[in-house]
């Protein structure tokens, strides 16, 4: 892929035709000068100029073709790192759902248990890990809580917390 000719502005500058033109332009400026060149012919005089002005355009042939090529890189190294942003994002969202997965099913099993439905019990999950706290009625069922809780898929570990009230 050449940059200089894939852009129509850059193309109309490299044409031989706007060389030519350019050249032209600035052999009647040094003519215009004044500046008396008693060996060089028009001619001499034009091919000198024609080839000053081709030299500057491959020099800014050139510039524009690095400037142009840094600008990709530049743009491909901002594109590594916005996926790679992304990514790291997708994955803390994940595990953020992950956990509110969890939860949701640690309290729905629960709210299934008749020793547990009736008491207000708080699941949170972080990292895979509950923290059951609250009341439990009996020894029995706070060891329950912690049993349903572990059997959800995707729990790593259980903090119990749960307090058992006297009656």
């Amino acid at each position: 892929m050449n940059t200089l000719t894939d852009n129509p502005q850059r193309r109309t500058l490299m044409t031989p035709a706007f060389r030519l033109a350019s050249a032209a332009a600035l052999a009647l400026t040094l003519a215009a000068c004044g500046q008396p060149d008693q060996d060089a012919t028009i001619g001499q005089k034009l091919d000198t100029a024609i080839a000053a002005t081709e030299k500057k355009a491959d020099e800014l042939g050139e510039r524009a073709e690095a400037a142009a090529d840094r600008a990709q890189a530049d743009a491909a190294e901002a594109t590594r790192d916005a996926r790679v942003s992304a990514g790291e994002t997708t994955a803390q969202m994940g595990d953020f759902i992950d956990d509110a997965a969890i939860t949701a099913a640690v309290s729905a099993r629960l709210a299934g248990d008749p020793d547990l439905s009736a008491i207000k019990i708080d699941v949170d999950t972080r990292d895979g890990k509950v923290t059951l706290s609250g009341p439990a009625p009996t020894e029995a069922a706070r060891a329950r809580a912690a049993e349903l809780a572990i059997s959800v898929k995707g729990v790593l570990g259980i903090d119990n917390q749960l307090v058992v009230t006297a009656g």
